[in-house]
């Protein structure tokens, strides 16, 4: 148990720990915050703080931190020491600095965004690809343990293999389960670094378009729904929503002629 705790990145007091639940107040509350910040992602806590007290809600700064904190969020911006190492683990140089992106499977990202629910949240983790936009794999969960990032880089790799797979330095990613997987498959790991606060930014777009397009406008009850939902929408995503940056192509077009041409070209 030890070992596989430390593989996942996951402290072992954690595994038999259970979260009370967050009362009917803060749950609106981040559901406000989730909508603010996925509108404007530059706010921090204090802004927050200062916006949702014109709204007219009672919060100071120190309960907005601890939600944020519970949501995986923080604003986008440079701040010193971003790339501090987290303890016990490999930290990987940013390898995408002046790459042109040219072809599919070149580069993949993935990151893991909060998801409002009527009485709860989720937490909602994808993998693209960042020429074609194409959505390989997503998982929801209820905590944020790897384990559910490990099942979407498999199922990810069971489509294709990227050169290069880059993320931030969030636990999961720094852990050897998810680094050893990918160097196993012959992939190099790049992470963001200090001042990179817009490497990730293919997939701080999907969340946007994620939430505005789908999950803001059904406002799912349950986890069932929200799985549902979720799957709906990552086809019309892929196979049916047209990008202006692919010249009005679905990302699934571009995917597939891509490596249609990468293996003519082969």
């Amino acid at each position: 148990m030890r070992r596989q705790c430390q593989l996942l990145g996951l402290g072992r007091s954690s595994l038999y720990y259970e979260a009370a639940a967050e009362t009917a107040d803060n749950l609106r509350l981040m559901r406000l915050l989730d909508q603010e910040y996925t509108a404007h992602p530059f706010l921090g806590s204090r802004r927050l703080t200062a916006w949702l007290i014109q709204q007219g809600e009672a919060v100071n700064r120190k309960r907005v931190q601890r939600l944020l904190r519970l949501m995986g969020l923080e604003a986008i911006y440079p701040k010193p020491k971003l790339s501090a190492a987290r303890a016990g683990h490999r930290l990987y140089p940013y390898l995408l600095r002046n790459v042109r992106i040219q072809r599919p499977d070149q580069v993949w990202s993935t990151d893991i965004t909060y998801v409002p629910l009527a009485c709860g949240f989720m937490y909602l983790a994808a993998i693209i690809d960042w020429f074609s936009r194409y959505v390989l794999a997503w998982r929801l969960s209820n905590t944020l343990d790897g384990s559910f990032c490990l099942e979407m880089l498999e199922e990810a790799l069971r489509r294709g293999r990227p050169e290069v797979f880059n993320t931030d330095q969030g636990v999961q990613f720094t852990a050897q389960a998810w680094t050893g997987r990918l160097e196993s498959a012959g992939v190099a790991v790049s992470m963001d670094g200090k001042g990179r606060c817009l490497d990730n930014v293919f997939v701080e777009r999907l969340w946007r378009s994620v939430k505005y397009e789908d999950i803001y406008l059904w406002r799912y009850e349950g986890v069932p729904e929200l799985r549902q939902g979720l799957g709906r929408y990552f086809a019309y995503y892929n196979e049916e929503r047209l990008h202006q940056a692919l010249d009005y192509q679905t990302p699934a077009v571009v995917y597939q002629q891509g490596q249609a041409g990468g293996r003519s070209a082969g």
